[in-house]
């Protein structure tokens, strides 16, 4: 008996069964495979536009930066100043008979810096000094005869006007032989020699330049942009041209402005135990003031917008560029501190000139150095 009659009897028969009897589910199985095709069509056409769109974006490089806070310091230049400077200056003419005191040399309130010849001023003194005592004894006498009736009340008075102008001359006398000794203002340092023995000084002429420096200053000028920034007070660090650093607090902010320059002056007042500092040395002031949210970016991703305002370009949530103003805070080596930025933003750092805002960029992120 052959078996392959029997097989293909019973595929036919099968194939009868399908087509007579389960019409209806096999044109269903039929319309599923052809939906099944055309679904996987359109996803593969949904595919194909979505790659042409990625192909289509602006590539960039970007950095995801993230506000932080920083001082917000007003930075100077200033010069060191001492905290007092005088020139001691003779307020008689006499000659100098001390021995001269060398720049450099300390001193202390009341030491000697120069003593002048006193000539005849001691016999001026006691000249005046007898003046007086005898228009005291003119006066006594005048008062008593002035009480009996026998002096006039012109007469006492001209007694007492001769005795206080005896007074006075023995003032005078002894205030000239008082301006016969110069001496030290106030601890400090010599900045120059004292008169030289026997040079004649005559009121006015110089006997030696006293300064303290065991206190300095820093002086410098504020522009008017910033001088609000500025507050009696304010912890300020400076760099002299030496390269010492220093620290002290704002002392004084002048409230008008130089006519000139249109700054104002602030002084910052330092200690100086040991006199390291000198006067009149340049120095680099910053000025603490309040603190603020900043981003620190390569200056090179600084652009501007169609309306010249300076700012930077980010990658928005969307894929697509945005453009922010920003302030210039401080800058760095290294970068630049801005604010106007969002806590968080992808900062495009390489590409930014050659999009604009609205454009879909495809970003690719690189570390920065926080």
């Amino acid at each position: 008996m052959r078996i392959v009659p029997i097989l293909t009897a019973v595929a036919v028969s099968a194939s009868l069964y399908l087509v007579v009897f389960e019409r209806d589910d096999l044109m269903a199985f039929a319309r599923g495979e052809d939906a099944t095709e055309a679904t996987g069509a359109e996803t593969a056409a949904e595919g194909e536009q979505l790659a042409e769109a990625e192909e289509s974006r602006v590539g960039v490089v970007a950095i995801q930066s993230k506000a932080r806070t920083i001082g917000n310091a007003v930075i100077l230049r200033g010069q060191t100043q001492a905290i007092r400077q005088v020139e001691v200056r003779a307020e008689t003419t006499s000659t100098v008979i001390s021995e001269p005191l060398r720049k450099g040399a300390h001193v202390q309130r009341g030491d000697l810096l120069c003593e002048l010849d006193p000539g005849t001023r001691p016999a001026s003194l006691l000249q005046a000094q007898a003046q007086l005592k005898e228009a005291k004894i003119n006066l006594t006498a005048a008062a008593k005869l002035s009480e009996g009736g026998y002096a006039s009340e012109t007469r006492l008075a001209s007694a007492e006007a001769a005795e206080r102008s005896a007074q006075a001359a023995v003032a005078a006398a002894e205030r000239e032989i008082a301006n016969l000794t110069i001496a030290a203002p106030f601890d400090g340092l010599l900045e120059s020699d004292t008169a030289e023995l026997g040079s004649l000084l005559q009121p006015g002429s110089l006997c030696g330049t006293v300064i303290q420096l065991d206190t300095i200053k820093l002086v410098g000028y504020v522009p008017e942009a910033e001088v609000n920034k500025v507050e009696l007070g304010a912890i300020a660090g400076a760099e002299l041209s030496t390269g010492q650093q220093v620290q002290g607090e704002v002392t004084f902010l002048s409230r008008s402005a130089d006519p000139t320059t249109r700054t104002f002056e602030v002084e910052i007042t330092v200690p100086n135990p040991d006199l390291n500092i000198r006067d009149g040395q340049t120095a680099d002031i910053a000025i603490s003031s309040a603190g603020s949210l900043a981003h620190k970016v390569p200056q090179s991703a600084l652009t501007l917008n169609n309306e010249g305002q300076l700012g930077v370009r980010v990658v928005g949530s969307d894929s697509t560029v945005v453009f922010y103003p920003v302030q210039l805070l401080r800058d760095d080596v290294d970068g630049v501190w801005l604010g106007g930025l969002p806590e968080n933003a992808d900062v495009i750092v390489v590409g930014q000139d050659f999009v604009t805002e609205g454009v879909a960029v495809a970003a690719t992120y690189r570390e920065t150095e926080q």
